[in-house]
Order: C-alpha cells, then structure tokens, then sequence
C-alpha cells in the first residue's frame, strides 16, 4: 500500500519541536540548546510508569548491596556449599528473594537456577557448577517477546584467582543485582504485555561465562530478546578525583553489531548505519525514555561496546545478534574495584566496600532501566522486515516492512534525520500500513521506522535495509 506523499518542501519544514508537539509532548523552548532539546523521538513518562519509578528504594537497594556483601567473598570458585560464606551462599538468598517476590506475581513470575557445569578454560583451573538466577515475568499479550536485565553477582579482589580472601564486591557488582532485584520485585506486581527477565548472573569476572551460558540457552530456544541491559559497576558518583556527577549514567552501545556477517559489512559499507545497529537504537531509546524528571538522570551515551578493552555481560548478548547495552556509573573510582581490602600508609581505604556506594543515585539508575524496561515492554515490538527499496533510481524514498500481529497495534512512524545527527530529528506518522514513500532522498539523510501502540507508546526504530 502507498499513503500520501508529502512535498518535499512540506517535510524540510517539519521541526523536531513539531515532531514532539505530535507525539503528546511540549516543544522545546525557541531559547533551548540544540544538545539539551529532547530528540524528537522522546516519550514522556506516563502516569502508570511514574507510579512504578516512586516504588523504586534507595534502602531496599542498599539493604541488598550489604547482604551480598555479607557473604564474605562471592568468588565464582568459592565455596558452593556454606550457607553463610561464598557464592554459593549469596545464590541462595537471591533466589529466596526473588521467590518471594514471585509469590505476590499471581503465577506471572517464575524463579530458575539456570545451572551448568564449566569444564577447565581461562581462568576455570577445575570444572566448576555456574549457576545464574533468573525470574521470568511472563508478558500477558504478548509473551514471546522478551527484555532482559542483569547484575553479575560473583565478585574478586587483586588477584582474579584468590577465591578465599574478602571481596565485598559492593560496586562491582553487588550494585547492579540490586538494580535487577529491586525491580522484579516493584514489576512483579504489575502485567506487562511482553515478558522481562531479571537476572543475577555468576562467572563474569572470570569470562562471562554465566552470561555466555544465558544467552546460548535463549539463542537455542529461539528466543526473541529484543534488548538486554547489563547494570555493572553502578553504584558510586563519586570520581578518583573526589569529584562527583550523581545525575548521570553512562550507557554504552556498539556501532558495528559484534555478529555482522561479511554480507552484513558489505552492505553497511556501502549504504552506511555505523551509527545505526540495533543497540544504537536501543541507546536513543533509553535516552527518549529514561532521561527526564521522572529518572531525575542524564543517560550519557557512548558510541562504544564497553569501558577501553574492557567487556561485561552484555557482550556475549551482542554475539548472538541480540541488541544489548552497558550501564555504568559516570567515572570509575578503581581504588574500589578489584582491589584487595586494605589501608596503605597514607591511610588512603583500598577495597570495594559498601561505604563508598551512593543508594541514592543506585536508585536513580534502577529509574532509568525501568522507565526503558516498562516502556518496551507495553510498546509494541520493534517493526520486522524494514527496507528501502532501490529497484529505481529516484530523488524519493519509498519504505516498507511487516506488519506485527500484535494486539494493540494502532500504526507506525518514519523517523529521520541528517548523516551527521546523532539523533532522530523528525517524525511522521503514516498510519497502518507497510510502506510510505517520503519526497526525500536516501541519499542524504537516514531514515527508521517504529510502531505505534494504541495508548501512543513507540517501539525502538528498526533502521531499514536496502530492498
């Protein structure tokens, strides 16, 4: 099917204040910055998800982050069967805990130790059981869509192989399994349309190992995850400098996708979207849904797949062609991370303990994961199928793709914006169909399509291939 099409000088007039007076929002003052204007794209926090961020608790959170600390050392080969000491032990309690958030889920929620045995590899000197927990909140409408978000529970101090020493392991990553409980437990109670995975996940410090394990299960299953989060290292705002940024979390997000095949390169190459993979996207749909008044957060994103050589649990996810992101607080303080607990001469505190953790801002970062979590989980599904077609050459751009079965499709939106934008700048809404030709070249601007529900909430852009 074909819609209208608008004149080309109609759509170069269209403004991105315009695109967000459409989409229920206020334009930008006339006065605002091009960097602190909301992309077009953005969706204000509904009345439902500012209900769900006020439950979010800063002392459940900390509550959390000194239990796991309690357990001495969560070493991913320390001892497995001391109820109070190791790994082991801290796997436990997660699991009653996330138990017991499942009992007030009416049967949404479900609880697995999703187990295996790790047979001797890089830094795994013994075959060694990994266990993740994982709590399945079951979507209502639309269960075969699947969010995942994770914290890493293991821990490790200087030496990566002393699983018997103290490793509080209260940033790194206690910080981010509180993330994860706290909202399974504050989502538990409510019904979202596709299913979310909370998960505590065990191996990361010696390769990911727990996450690799995950993301294989659901990559057999054929499962659909359509985004991942990884929350690591988020529980300070605090520099090694002593300066302090308690407002922002940095969100990190590949370019060029950890599983483009050689076809998949030739392609980009020659069409471009090096800034267009599906976990950009995913990047500018945290922004357009998390960075607000109702977060109280900046989400900084980095055009990078993890901190300078250095990976985390999303990587894996990145592998199997799922479009994953890294959370991570705003500047690292490594005298607390990977540090033996110690006092050196000077008096200066080594080790990664709970004191130097910010439960306020920790709260802040669960708020940003859940404005996008929620959000994507009562959106409809990023649109399948995307292309611009090229059969005739032609200062026009003619879109098309699938339409979802889902049930509370309303319709779709062609989104664009200069090569040179970071962020989508226009909006147009081209009702339900599955193509729409734009008066615009191809040539010159980029182009993504994104479903529309019938309560007006969007999906991430699905950035169109050539056709």
């Amino acid at each position: 099917m074909r819609s209208s099409i608008p004149s080309r000088r109609t759509v170069l007039a269209a403004t991105a204040a315009g695109s967000a007076a459409a989409l229920g929002g206020a334009a930008p003052a006339e006065a605002a910055s091009e960097d602190t204007r909301p992309p077009a794209t953005a969706q204000r926090p509904t009345r439902e998800l500012r209900a769900l961020l006020r439950e979010i608790d800063p002392a459940r959170i900390e509550a959390t982050v000194r239990k796991l600390v309690s357990f001495g050392t969560r070493h991913t080969l320390s001892v497995q069967d001391d109820p109070v000491r190791g790994i082991g032990a801290a796997r436990d309690w997660i699991a009653a805990e996330l138990r017991s958030y499942a009992a007030e889920s009416g049967g949404r929620m479900t609880v697995e130790l999703q187990s295996y045995i790790q047979e001797p590899a890089s830094r795994i000197p013994v075959a060694t059981r990994i266990t993740n927990v994982v709590a399945t909140l079951r979507g209502s409408a639309t269960p075969e869509r699947v969010y995942v978000v994770s914290g890493h529970y293991d821990s490790r101090v200087t030496d990566i192989m002393d699983a018997t020493s103290d490793a509080p392991g209260a940033d790194d990553d206690a910080s981010g399994v509180a993330v994860a409980m706290e909202l399974a437990r504050v989502m538990s109670k409510r019904r979202p349309a596709a299913t979310i995975v909370f998960a505590a996940v065990a191996g990361e410090e010696q390769g990911l190992y727990g996450a690799a394990y995950m993301a294989q299960q659901y990559k057999s299953a054929g499962t659909d995850v359509q985004a991942m989060f990884t929350n690591d290292i988020v529980g300070s705002s605090k520099a090694d400098d002593g300066t302090a940024d308690p407002y922002t979390i940095r969100l990190f997000a590949e370019g060029v996708p950890s599983s483009e095949t050689a076809e998949q390169a030739a392609v980009r190459r020659s069409v471009g979207g090096e800034n267009d993979s599906p976990s950009r996207q995913l990047a500018r749909f945290v922004r357009d849904t998390g960075d607000n008044d109702a977060t109280g957060m900046r989400v900084r994103v980095v055009y990078r797949r993890d901190r300078y050589r250095r990976g985390g649990d999303h990587i894996p996810f990145l592998e199997r062609g799922y479009p994953a992101a890294r959370f991570t607080e705003p500047a690292e303080d490594f005298a607390h991370q990977h540090q033996d607990v110690r006092v050196d001469e000077t008096g200066k505190q080594y080790g990664d303990l709970p004191e130097f953790c910010d439960f306020p801002f920790v709260a802040r970062v669960a708020k940003v994961n859940a404005a996008a979590l929620w959000t994507l989980s009562q959106s409809p599904g990023t649109p399948r199928g995307a292309k611009i077609l090229t059969s005739t050459l032609t200062n026009a751009t003619q879109l098309v793709w699938t339409r979802d079965a889902e049930p509370d499709l309303a319709g779709y939106e062609i989104v664009w914006r200069e090569t040179t934008s970071p962020e989508w700048t226009h909006v147009v809404a081209v009702g339900d169909v599955t193509s729409h030709e734009l008066d615009l070249s191809k040539d010159n601007v980029f182009f993504g399509v994104r479903a529309v529900g019938a309560t007006g909430l969007r999906s991430q852009v699905a950035f169109p291939a050539p056709g």
